[in-house]
This record gives C-alpha cells, structure tokens and sequence, in this order.
C-alpha cells in the first residue's frame, strides 16, 4: 500500500506540474485527498474548488499566451534589423532565398507551393517537404501573411517569411502544433501558378 500511494502521488503529481502548478500545500493536498476518499466533508464544496482550479488555469493560459505573443513581437523586432530583411507595413517580413522567373500570382490565383513552417523556437509543425508532395491551394485561402507574400514572388521563387500572429494564427493559434499569438517563420517555394 505505501508504494501504491507513493506511486499515485507521483502520478498525481506529474499531472500537476504538467498543468503548471510548480508549488503546493503538501499538507492541505494530503488532507484535501484524504477527505474525498474517504468520504469525509470537505472544505470547499465541489463547484468551489472547480472554480478555483478553472481561475488558475485560466491565469496559467494568460500568462503563457502573453510569453508567447512577447517572445515574438521580440523575435521580429530583432529580426527586422538583420541585412536582407525587407519588412512591410503590415508587419510581414521576409529574406529572398532565391529569385524567380516565371509569372507573378494573384490573390484569386491557385498556387503550387513546397514550404516548411517553423514556430520562432525552430519547431517545426508543418512542412510539405516531409510529405514529399508540394500543396496547391487558393492563395486568398490561406493565412494573411502567405496571401500577401507569395504575391510577392515569381515562379521558381524561393522565399523565408517571417509572420506575425495577426497575420497568421491570431489570438486562437492552430491545433496542438501553433500556440496562440505565435509568429511564424516558412520556407516558401512557388512552383507554379495553377490554372
């Protein structure tokens, strides 16, 4: 039995500090457990201490949200200083990687692109080079930043864009892979323009 609960509180306990919670009352926590196993009253009643944790992990949210969106307003900051960058009133950045040839698509243009999307971190959560098939896509389909970028480029053109959050994701991210408020960094190569 004292390995089992040993063994619980571990469990217990990852949980926690994977929901943020990098302090604790060990005593209150023992006591707080002790009464709802074993049927005794508790202190708070049900809807009070689900009030309480939902409060916190609303602040845990808040806070790693406002790292996250400061993290890349600082990142794009820096960015923007670096020789080769050409930053846009709208906030979009990017770097020429290599020029191209060919035509120039519209935003109502259907387009054939290779790219890799990386968070500022290096992460990457998508890139079409893993897959081994480049994406065809709507061009006014797609986030703000790619619609004003790819624009921007000639077929065979290879482009870095440096994206920020409102232009991107926004304030909701993109499933697991994007957090919210995150800037965006992806490699962009224009194959052609789809008719």
């Amino acid at each position: 039995m004292e390995k089992l609960s040993y063994a619980l509180g571990m469990v217990i306990g990852h949980n926690l500090k994977g929901m943020g919670v990098d302090s604790i009352n060990g005593a209150d926590f023992a006591q707080a457990l002790t009464d709802v196993i074993t049927g005794q009253t508790t202190k708070l009643t049900d809807a009070e201490a689900q009030q309480l944790v939902n409060n916190f992990m609303q602040k845990q949210q808040e806070e790693a949200t406002r790292a996250i969106r400061e993290e890349g307003e600082k990142f794009l900051a820096e960015n923007a200083k670096k020789e080769g960058v050409t930053v846009l009133p709208s906030g979009l950045q990017y770097t020429v990687i290599k020029e191209g040839t060919g035509n120039q698509p519209l935003a109502t243009d259907r387009v054939k692109c290779h790219y890799e999307g990386t968070l500022t971190n290096g992460q990457v959560f998508d890139s079409s080079y893993r897959r081994g098939e480049p994406a065809v896509f709507p061009l006014n389909g797609v986030i703000a930043g790619w619609t004003e970028g790819v624009q921007l480029m000639k077929e065979g053109a290879k482009y870095r864009f440096f994206i920020p959050y409102n232009l991107a994701y926004g304030e909701r991210g993109a499933g697991q892979a994007i957090p919210p408020y995150a800037a965006l960094i992806f490699d962009v190569e224009l194959i052609s323009i789809e008719k």
